[in-house]
């Protein structure tokens, strides 16, 4: 629309402000109607009408088949066009027209901001399946006729009301009419269904809907006189209302199609079993971050005994062994310390990455220095886990067998995400790999375990090879799926 709006016409931005609003609400028009919707708005030399909006209804059959946007037609050929936008009136005269065997009514509804009439809405109505309209249907035809006056009155929609169109509830949710008096005239059957499950026994038409909602929702006080001001339908507002074993979701709409209030509508939905469940959600959530604290704290408890056993060892090997075991243990901690404060499963692996190189570098205090360069990004917990420990196993690694007693050097763990793949590389420059030495067939604990981690649980690849500038370089490719 935006496109169009600037490209034919000489509407500004605060007008095609107004279309934007106006379109966001048209749907409820659109289903009142039983109609097709076209915005038609003329062109810069006033030669031409320019659509630049569409909608169909949710209620009835529709009128165009094909993409009325963007269509151009000249000003004369639709003379009910030329009419309201000259006249500044909603004009119904003229014979249904026939559009692929079908009758079509067509209205036109001026769109006015400001005194200006900047637009025309024409609404289309297929006639095919007429038929004598219930009480439902006459209310809604009453309703969007009402609409109807206020757009073209410039009263419609509401500036200062930002709604969530998508969240909103639409007519066919639940409909209620009111009186200026805030008195149901008419309740929709799934509107009369939403009331009875907040636990009104009786039948709402003639009720006072403000006082009624207010005495089925369990608030008192300020918040009863807002509930009492909200369902009585003076101002379009939205809210929810919980009773009973329901919950409502309410927008109201003031009705003022010739400057005086002369009602409401009331568009409700039944939000129940949609709160019910996000609150079963957020118990899940509560619980699952519940589940990886403890998990945490047994680890920490788990790397405590075994510091405390370390430090009670006189085999130096031993006390290597278990302080090995400590980290380990530490890192698979840290993610589970991560996910504890997650509301889902996906935790920012560079936040663990580093506190891992914090916790390795600990071996070699003021002679090592460990860095991180790239990002990994966010990663699943079946991967974030693995990944913790195969990090920590290589700078272990790093550390011990790249630098020897009193020697220096730094670390470096980098990290490249791709479109496919995620390619993490830890290098030192210390004493390099050993003469005929095979990562793949090598026997100690740490690189069994990066091996078994990388290839079975990350479906990756793993490689050791001397660094160009001295050193050792790992690299790994992990699928971006992993």
């Amino acid at each position: 629309m935006n496109d169009l709006v600037r490209q034919h016409t000489g509407l500004d931005d605060s007008d095609l402000e107004w279309l934007h609003l106006l379109v966001s609400e048209w749907q409820l028009l659109s289903d009142l109607s039983f109609a097709d919707l076209v915005l038609w708005v003329p062109t810069l030399d006033g030669t031409r009408y320019v659509s630049v909006a569409q909608m169909r209804p949710n209620t009835g059959p529709t009128s165009y088949q094909d993409d009325m946007v963007g269509h151009l037609v000249p000003r004369g050929r639709r003379p009910m066009l030329d009419a309201a936008l000259d006249e500044g009136r909603i004009v119904r005269e003229g014979d249904p027209e026939w559009r692929d065997e079908v009758p079509v009514r067509v209205e036109s509804i001026p769109v006015r901001r400001e005194g200006r009439v900047l637009g025309v809405i024409a609404r289309n109505t297929n006639l095919l399946t007429v038929r004598t309209p219930s009480r439902l249907e006459l209310t809604y035809l009453q309703s969007a006729s009402d609409l109807a006056q206020m757009i073209a009155a410039g009263s419609f929609p509401f500036p200062a009301e930002q709604v969530d169109m998508d969240a909103a509830p639409r007519a066919g949710d639940g409909l209620i009419r009111l009186d200026a008096d805030g008195i149901v005239q008419y309740a929709s059957p799934n509107a009369l269904s939403a009331y009875h499950r907040l636990g009104l026994a009786a039948d709402i038409v003639g009720l006072h809907l403000g006082a009624t909602t207010a005495e089925l929702a369990p608030a008192r006080g300020p918040v009863d006189e807002a509930m009492v001001k909200l369902a009585s339908g003076w101002a379009p507002r939205e809210a929810e209302v919980e009773g009973g074993d329901g919950v409502i979701q309410l927008r109201t709409i003031p009705l003022r199609p010739k400057g005086t209030h002369i009602g409401s509508l009331v568009l409700l939905r039944d939000v129940t079993e949609l709160r019910r469940r996000e609150r079963e959600l957020m118990t899940k959530d509560a619980t699952i971050r519940e589940i990886h604290h403890r998990v945490k704290n047994n680890l920490q408890t788990v790397a405590a005994l075994l510091r405390l056993q370390a430090r009670r060892m006189d085999s130096d090997k031993a006390r290597e062994a278990l302080e090995e075991a400590v980290r380990r243990v530490g890192s698979i901690a840290i993610v589970h310390e991560t996910l504890s404060q997650n509301l889902d499963e996906r935790v920012e692996f560079d936040d663990i990455a580093d506190r891992v190189l914090s916790m390795v570098a600990e071996i070699s205090p003021g002679r090592v220095t460990a860095r991180r360069t790239g990002r990994f990004g966010i990663l699943t917990a079946e991967v974030a886990t693995p990944l913790a420990m195969v990090l920590t196993e290589l700078l272990q690694n790093a550390l011990e067998h790249g630098f020897g007693p009193g020697e220096s050097g730094t670390v470096e763990v980098g990290a490249t995400a791709g479109r496919d793949k995620l390619i993490i590389t830890v290098q030192d420059n210390g004493r390099g790999l050993p003469e005929g030495f095979n990562p793949q067939r090598a026997g100690n604990l740490g690189l069994q375990i990066v091996r078994t981690l990388v290839v079975g649980e990350l479906s990756g690849t793993f490689d050791m090879v001397p660094a160009p500038e001295g050193g050792t370089r790992v690299v790994l490719e992990l699928p971006a799926e992993a």
